[in-house]
């Protein structure tokens, strides 16, 4: 059996470098004729100039806050996409304010390759849990599984106890999902007396890694490995059976930039992740995502040749990914908005036993009896995730400028 999913992965990084560059000077014709929102950007530029990573640097950043502005201004996508909407299956919407499209074609966010290098073959049964509502986590997926040719048991999320049921039937070989609701499944058939046989590899994201569940899922059977992406670009980089680092996808032109600048920073400098895609759907050209990373030395030992980094390592900014959500300073002033009694408000996420916890903490004067339920409500119409409320005295929290305070480890 093939040991990488296909002859791109071991290419030499010259000839790489320069496929990519030759891809990108076509990408960027395309998008000059056929997105609206980057012709005004590429008309009056020498496109075939813009052939090395020095010359695209000069390229202006593309940042969420420009297409969330965008698409209100001209729904359902702003511009940025160059076919009809009759090109896309889906169109999904992100926390955040902003929509992003699913193409009809199969593995159209290129995660056929992460799922090769976690170990997943034609033929096996994927149990997926990513959400398959609003987001497109779920089609993720589902895109990539067709076409590696896995048939995909659509769990979703929640339901702990119907997924352990069909689990334990159906006897699926790989998860996708968070490793954080793998972990429940897994401690919650045990409580069940239930085991969940033939379960043996997972592909998991949406949510930081830490090495202790690794090691705790990893003794109950399943070996994991990292997918890193978004919903606005599709697979960015994934780990491969050396678990040492996260190889960069061969769809993309990644740089490793000064947050909030776009100046490449020296290599292993941490930074912000920039991303440009060769997708002809929608192009995005040197989107910011607000994610740190790292650039690493050298080669996988797995035998992959694409560049390295060190995996997400914290945002540029206050937001905060929870339970495969992004969380957004704004999303806490939304529910600030809505409560008369509240102050002032600061969003704790912590890692306990090897969960993600969240509790708002509000400042208030008056404490009607209502108040917590009724914030609690707030935080998951809002957030859409639940959160603990705890409620304190004006002046009680810190005045250090943080909305969000993420305690969690990135190790």
């Amino acid at each position: 059996m093939a040991e990488f999913y296909d002859a791109l992965e071991t290419r030499d990084p010259e000839k790489r470098e320069k496929d990519l560059f030759s891809s990108l000077v076509e990408q960027l014709c395309y998008a000059r004729d056929h997105s609206q929102a980057y012709s005004a950007v590429l008309t009056d530029l020498d496109i075939n100039s813009i052939n090395d990573r020095s010359a695209l640097a000069q390229l202006p950043l593309t940042r969420k806050t420009e297409i969330a502005q965008s698409q209100a201004d001209s729904p359902p996508l702003g511009g940025y996409a160059t076919p009809r909407l009759a090109g896309f299956y889906n169109i999904f919407a992100s926390p955040g304010g902003i929509f992003e499209p699913g193409g009809v074609r199969d593995d159209y966010w290129n995660f056929a390759r992460s799922l090769y290098a976690a170990g997943i073959r034609s033929g096996d049964l994927i149990h997926n849990t990513f959400s398959y509502h609003f987001t497109p986590a779920g089609q993720m997926v589902e895109s990539a599984a067709r076409a590696i040719g896995c048939p995909v048991f659509p769990g979703g999320i929640a339901q702990t106890e119907l997924q352990i049921q069909v689990m334990a039937q159906l006897k699926p070989r790989a998860y996708c999902g968070t490793p954080s609701f793998l972990k429940i499944i897994l401690d919650k058939a045990a409580s069940m007396g239930i085991h969940i046989s033939g379960l043996e590899v997972g592909l998991v994201g949406g949510e930081a890694l830490p090495a202790s569940l690794r090691k705790e899922l990893s003794e109950s059977g399943v070996e994991v490995l990292q997918s890193y992406g978004t919903a606005d670009l599709g697979l960015i980089a994934y780990e491969s059976s050396a678990r040492e680092g996260m190889i960069l996808t061969e769809e993309v032109i990644v740089e490793i930039v000064v947050p909030g600048t776009g100046e490449p920073v020296v290599d292993g400098e941490i930074g912000e992740i920039v991303v440009t895609t060769l997708s002809p759907e929608y192009p995005l050209i040197r989107f910011a995502t607000g994610d740190l990373s790292a650039l690493m030395p050298g080669m996988s030992p797995c035998g992959r040749t694409n560049r390295r980094i060190r995996g997400w390592m914290g945002r540029a900014d206050q937001t905060a990914k929870v339970r495969g959500m992004f969380v957004y300073p704004s999303q806490v002033a939304a529910v600030v908005a809505r409560h008369d009694e509240l102050l002032r408000a600061r969003l704790v996420i912590d890692r306990i036993d090897n969960a993600d916890v969240m509790v708002l903490k509000g400042e208030t004067g008056a404490r009607p009896d209502s108040l917590v339920s009724a914030i609690a409500e707030s935080v998951r119409e809002v957030c859409k995730l639940r959160a603990d409320i705890e409620l304190c005295s004006a002046g009680e929290l810190p005045d250090d400028g943080k909305v969000i305070e993420d305690r969690r480890s990135i190790d």
